[in-house]
């Protein structure tokens, strides 16, 4: 490479990262709150709406149906309309669901609310992994996935001290701390989709924020990076979503998912059952260590991926520490030792998603990896249906937590199992060559 291709090189990407990657981050931050934040409203609402531990699985699980119906249309949507104007539609609509969770009175109410929340956020996380692939190579992605999914664990980082403090300190109105949690969190999701509308790029050779030069360099260096993989196919939408490998990923992310999420919602949960005498503030506090730790791994396992080229097992060695830890949680008897556990286990579980969602771009084009990753996510994520849902019923039948840990552990192995043994040979050559353009 010469010096002026590298200097272009590191000069654009330099402006691509820095404007693509932490505005989709800080998007994804407000997904996550407004998902995961009924985990720390169960800690005042379940007693404020009578919920039991099965009632409260299903409320937080059927957010997942609403996002599987949708999904797909969803990112089909996004590909005839652009970024800029489904992902700000997305957010609006999210935003006004997630306030008015903050009303409800019944649990009947909450499934409903729960159930159109998963309806309006459908096709946000695929649509924004596309997204990135409209703008970084192949060889660049697990780690640009690694830093926005990084959103995931900084917004439990931010979400649990942030809505245990306002369910603690903020009230009036007649509305209890967790309704002010709901409200106050779920206004930012409609701020950002105004402002989206306004400031989103749809495609590279749209950037006036680049100078021609590096729009031309970048938009080749794209179109080289797509037609110069071997074995990659095109689909139509229907093949897209039934083809066998796509299928078999669908089936890993489901099973993977049902522990993801199982332990996600269910930790501010888990964190209070260590010791009877913390506030909820305190439980906040203490859930933001397994998430710090988790994103500081997740990071730095995925640039391993992206320097070796290899994908495969990255993605299923972390689901084996992951369901090792996990298993021992329960088993500890100091708390110092069971947090230590949850964080290996959170760092295993979200270690394995960067790799995993780089997969599909190695043996389908991108606008068929469009279509086969938001099919992965959405039949993935009906696991955070069966997750939250059956940690509720298993904690109802024994009283303890500790059958759905041990549950959440099993399909976490299994899903290991899968993704190392997987038979992916487009892929294999695809990493090969991927190595090779790196070196």
């Amino acid at each position: 490479m010469s010096a002026t291709a590298a200097t272009i090189e590191q000069s654009t990407m330099r402006k691509v990262s820095w404007r693509i990657v932490p505005y989709c981050f800080s998007l994804y931050v407000i997904s996550y709150l407004d998902r995961a934040n009924i985990g720390y409203a169960a800690l005042q609402m379940n007693k404020e709406l009578a919920l039991s531990s099965e009632a409260f699985g299903f409320a937080a699980g059927i957010f997942f149906i609403g996002y599987f119906l949708f999904e797909v249309p969803s990112n089909i949507a996004l590909n005839k309309y652009g970024a800029r104007i489904w992902i700000s539609r997305i957010l609006i609509s999210w935003g006004i669901v997630a306030t008015a969770s903050a009303f409800v009175q019944s649990a009947t109410q909450l499934y409903i609310l729960r159930f159109l929340l998963g309806v309006a956020e459908a096709g946000f996380f695929p649509g924004i992994i596309i997204y990135l692939t409209y703008w970084f190579r192949a060889k660049e992605q697990a780690t640009t996935v690694a830093l926005f999914t990084a959103a995931i664990p900084v917004s439990y980082l931010i979400g649990a001290p942030l809505s245990t403090w306002i369910m603690d300190h903020v009230g009036g109105f007649g509305l209890s701390g967790w309704r002010w949690m709901l409200l106050l969190e779920g206004g930012p999701a409609i701020v950002a989709g105004i402002v989206n509308y306004f400031i989103m790029t749809d495609r590279p050779e749209q950037a006036k924020w680049l100078t021609p030069r590096e729009r031309d360099w970048l938009t080749e260096e794209l179109r080289k990076d797509q037609t110069g993989r071997r074995n990659i196919q095109h689909l139509g939408i229907v093949a897209a979503i039934t083809n066998p490998k796509v299928l078999f990923l669908s089936v890993i992310y489901f099973i993977y998912q049902v522990g993801n999420l199982g332990i996600g919602l269910w930790m501010p949960q888990i964190i209070k059952g260590l010791s009877s005498s913390l506030t909820n503030f305190e439980i906040g506090l203490a859930a933001m260590l397994p998430y710090a730790f988790a994103t500081i791994v997740m990071v730095l396992w995925s640039r391993n991926s992206d320097r070796t080229g290899e994908r495969q097992r990255h993605s299923a060695i972390p689901l084996l520490w992951g369901a090792v830890a996990l298993a021992l949680t329960g088993l500890a008897v100091q708390p110092a030792v069971a947090m230590t556990l949850i964080s290996l286990s959170l760092a295993g579980i979200y270690a394995f998603k960067s790799p995993f969602w780089s997969l599909p771009g190695l043996f389908l084009t991108r606008s068929t990896a469009a279509v086969s990753i938001a099919a992965i996510n959405s039949i993935g994520n009906l696991g955070g249906f069966a997750g939250p849902y059956a940690i509720g019923a298993i904690k109802d039948a024994t009283g303890s937590t500790y059958g759905g840990l041990l549950f959440l552990s099993g399909l976490l192995f299994v899903s290991f199992l899968m993704t190392w043994f997987a038979r992916m040979e487009d892929a294999d050559e695809a990493q090969t060559q991927a190595a090779e353009q790196h070196a």
